[in-house]
């Protein structure tokens, strides 16, 4: 019986052998894994170089040809290869030059044994070892996990976090919406790069001499080739280094971290609000299809999906605000009452959308075969509605929240305009008539951020609610 030290030691070396198969088969996640392992493997691959590599193989293969060499076979193929020199010789009416002749024949053969011995050999599954399996057969050992372990933490902690479903599975989407949000920062930058505004003209204004225009280029580096300014810029994204804008020379990280939370708590609420108001609905529109309940709420929901925000957001500052005065007209720091109009304009657009999702996709399942089997169990209305018929729609709800979710985010401009909101959007629309090329960028790589963030966590949900995107995780 093995002790509890030794069990564990070979519960942690199989966890990394297993998951180190799968790693190696992928070749960005084997790209990864040599990376963050990086001292760890440099030290196993001089050794591998210098004193393993193929030794033992070779040994075997030398011994597998000398054997060849010394058979009666490899002497039939020295004189086969000589007949065919003779035949060559006479047909192009050379002379035969018995030297020559030999040392080709000899050469051929040999070739024909190497062949062989390697066929030999790969019958007895003795293969040509590569860096990659030295380094698995190195996982087979406890004592060079433990002794690498310090070095290759990074390294063992990305075979852990493989090693585990969720975590794999939230792994390689942060490695995706990285590649995504400097995709989006690069879209966005060469499209601000070769639009037609000058910057230099729109802040300095028309009085501006050649000079100083040139003067401001060379400041904000303006004047670089493109390729010399997106890597500026991509590098800045990267570091948490976005720079200062071109007006008021204000640290446009600082601005964004002011005026990003009213945004990103305008859109929460107007969430919440369409989640709280939308479903109830659609579960009702669905259970009493076709009834005057339901052509209702589906109007109405029509209506919310029609109404523009700017137009909805003016009806309501002349009615709650200027004619009744129940609520301030524009948004006012502090003051929760101020921010009901825009949660509401927000969040009708979303409420709409979910609500005729959530009807859609409750009367795509009402009648699969597990809703009739619940009837038949005598379950009520309610429970197989709520439990049943609820559970299973979630998934289309679910991707129209989160796709919805990053639009008022997106779109949050008109609305904060409307109320006067100094929040995101707005920043970026107002920077967008400079061009503030810094400015519009980190606004949108926060808002991408933010987005990538929420589909992460709608991927997570997925996952959570359909047991077959659960077994693709587990069989990946």
């Amino acid at each position: 019986m093995l002790s509890e030290k030794d069990q564990t030691n070979e519960q942690i070396r199989f966890s990394f052998e297993k998951y180190y198969l799968g790693v190696i088969t992928q070749p960005l996640l084997k790209f990864v894994f040599i990376l963050l392992g990086l001292p760890v493997h440099l030290m196993t691959w001089l050794f591998y170089q210098f004193k393993y590599k193929n030794s033992s193989y070779k040994q075997q293969l030398q011994k597998e040809i000398e054997a060849i060499q010394q058979s009666s076979t490899y002497g039939t193929w020295i004189e086969r290869y000589e007949d065919q020199y003779k035949s060559k010789m006479h047909y192009f009416n050379k002379p035969i030059d018995k030297k020559e002749m030999r040392e080709e024949a000899s050469k051929l053969a040999d070739e024909q044994a190497v062949e062989m011995a390697k066929a030999t050999l790969s019958e007895k599954n003795i293969k040509d070892s590569t860096y990659l399996q030295f380094f698995g057969e190195c996982l087979h050992k406890t004592t060079f996990v433990w002794v690498s372990f310090i070095p290759g933490i990074l390294m063992y902690l990305f075979l852990w976090i493989y090693s585990k479903m969720i975590l794999r599975y939230i792994f390689e989407r942060l490695v995706m919406t990285i590649f995504v949000i400097i995709s989006v920062a690069i879209f966005v930058f060469t499209i601000l790069y070769f639009s037609p505004s000058d910057p230099a003209a729109n802040i300095l204004g028309e009085a501006a001499t050649m000079d100083q225009r040139d003067e401001f280029n060379r400041q904000y580096g303006l004047d670089q080739p493109y390729l010399v300014q997106l890597a500026n810029a991509v590098k800045g994204i990267i570091t948490f280094d976005l720079g200062f804008s071109y007006t008021g020379n204000e640290d446009i990280a600082t601005s964004i971290a002011n005026k990003f939370p009213i945004t990103l708590i305008i859109a929460v609420f107007s969430l919440v609000m369409a989640i709280v108001l939308a479903i109830p609905i659609g579960i009702i529109s669905a259970a009493k299809r076709n009834s005057i309940w339901d052509y209702s709420f589906m109007f109405i929901a029509l209506i919310g999906l029609s109404i523009p925000n700017f137009w909805q957001g003016l009806v309501f500052i002349l009615n709650f605000s200027i004619k009744w005065n129940l609520l301030p007209a524009t948004y006012s720091p502090g003051d929760w009452l101020s921010i009901i109009m825009p949660v509401i304009v927000l969040g009708t657009g979303l409420t709409a959308s979910i609500a005729r999702m959530t009807r859609s996709s409750i009367l795509e399942v009402i009648n699969e075969d597990y809703i009739i089997t619940a009837k038949a169990k005598g379950l009520s209305p309610r429970k197989i509605l709520i439990q049943h018929a609820l559970r299973n729609a979630m998934i289309p709800i679910i991707t129209v929240m989160g796709l919805q979710f990053g639009g008022m985010l997106g779109g949050a401009a008109v609305t904060e305009k409307v109320f006067n909101i100094s929040g995101l959007g707005s920043y970026i629309v107002d920077k967008q008539f400079v061009p503030d090329i810094p400015s519009i960028l980190g606004g949108v790589v926060y808002i991408a951020i933010t987005i990538s963030l929420v589909n992460l966590v709608v991927d997570i949900i997925y996952a959570l609610l359909n047991p077959r995107i659960r077994s693709q995780m587990k069989s990946s």
